[in-house]
């Protein structure tokens, strides 16, 4: 068995109001998820009103210091099953999304209005898994939380339970958000819990445990340290967590669990609470490139001239004008070779038009983009962000 790269100590032994660590210092894009018995009190059925409130205070503190925030929220069908009078028990999978169509709009309106007492806009975004893995919805969805992070919205994003069926689910949300911090390469994934990090054995299972602060690499040992599922409310457990940790780390985002069960859960990570770091090997722009250039298949090329090969030397995007020849069958979003004059490899990258629409645009000024193609489109065929040069 390969031995784990930790360190552990007991949690006794934890100095209170320790300083926060750096990669939550100096995290710009921060996810937060927030497990439905955090949110939902599971004698009543109710939201946690007050909890909800500490936590827009947190949020409200980061994004009025220039931090992207967003939420990966639990919570509907706890609301709704309650709502619905459908009982503590297992519910099928028609009862969960009956019981999600109806907690949806309570949650929303509950997040609203927190942040609104911030002046801070919620939006809600509904995600399945498909939306995570087909490339163009993929895309889609990226595209709309980056722009409601620019006018400093707050993205809430949960599973779409409504429509989501058992085959297509992640049936958890501690994936869902690993695949939304990676999507929008967050710096930093925070798992709000109902235990404050990793131990060695679960505590609830009687065995002496101690807790392990940092993890660099997820490995069997680590992996066996999980134990099993979560509460009645929860779907998850820190097999999840683990299995978080897993898509976060290859993405370059590292990523905390904590406890959510103390008021204003942000503030004291902030301070040095109890927690178990997830540290990834790079950064997200570091680990997004090296994606691009190693692991997808190119669908097609795009030729430039001496201008557009200047340009991206200097690390400029590469806009249609550059260009001089389309190749290949590719969608929006799938990965291309950017050739040289002369035919040679000058990098790699995503494209930001199908082969169709970029064929009209190639040799184009981007001003003259919407009215060749008939709406708005981005002014780069190729941005600098998904792009990695041979060079370099």
């Amino acid at each position: 068995m390969t031995k784990a790269r930790t360190k552990t100590v007991s949690p006794h032994n934890r100095s209170a109001g320790a300083p926060s660590r750096p990669e939550w210092r100096n995290a710009r894009r921060v996810v937060v998820k927030i497990g439905s018995s955090l949110l939902v009190d599971r004698a009543s059925g109710q939201l946690k009103a007050g909890w909800l409130e500490s936590l827009a205070d947190d949020v409200a503190h980061l994004v009025h210091h220039g931090k992207d925030v967003v939420i990966v929220s639990s919570g509907a069908i706890a609301l709704g099953r309650n709502m619905l009078a459908f009982g503590k028990g297992a519910l099928a999978l028609e009862q969960s999304q009956a019981a999600a169509a109806v907690g949806q709009i309570s949650l929303a309106s509950a997040y609203q209005a927190v942040f609104k007492a911030h002046e801070l806009t919620a939006a809600q975004i509904l995600l399945t898994l498909g939306d995570t893995e087909e490339r163009r919805r993929y895309l889609n969805a990226r595209q709309t939380i980056e722009t409601l992070l620019a006018v400093h919205a707050i993205p809430v994003v949960n599973e779409n339970d409504t429509v989501a069926t058992a085959e297509i689910r992640y049936g958890d949300n501690d994936r869902l958000s690993a695949r939304v911090a990676s999507m929008i390469s967050a710096d930093c994934l925070v798992l709000l819990s109902d235990i404050d990090g990793l131990y060695t054995a679960p505590p609830s299972s009687g065995v002496a445990s101690a807790l392990v602060p940092e993890v660099r690499q997820i490995t069997p040992e680590i992996e066996a340290m999980a134990g099993a599922a979560g509460t009645a409310l929860s779907r998850g457990g820190m097999v999840t967590k683990i299995e978080a940790a897993k898509i976060a780390l290859s993405s370059g985002t590292n990523m905390v669990i904590t406890s959510g069960t103390v008021e204003h859960p942000l503030r004291a990570l902030d301070l040095g609470a109890t927690c178990t770091w997830f540290l990834a090997p790079s950064d997200p722009v570091t680990a997004r490139k090296r994606w691009i250039a190693g692991q997808l298949e190119p669908k097609g090329s795009l030729h430039i001239d001496a201008g557009a090969e200047k340009a991206l030397l200097a690390g400029k995007s590469l806009l249609p004008a550059g260009v001089t020849k389309a190749e290949g069958s590719f969608e929006r979003g799938d990965a291309v070779v950017i050739r040289g004059a002369d035919g040679r490899e000058l990098g790699r990258g995503l494209v930001a038009y199908a082969r169709t629409d970029a064929a009209r645009i190639i040799g184009k000024k981007s001003r003259d983009i919407a009215a060749i193609l008939g709406h708005e489109g981005r002014a780069e065929l190729v941005h600098r962000d998904d792009m990695v040069l041979s060079r370099f």
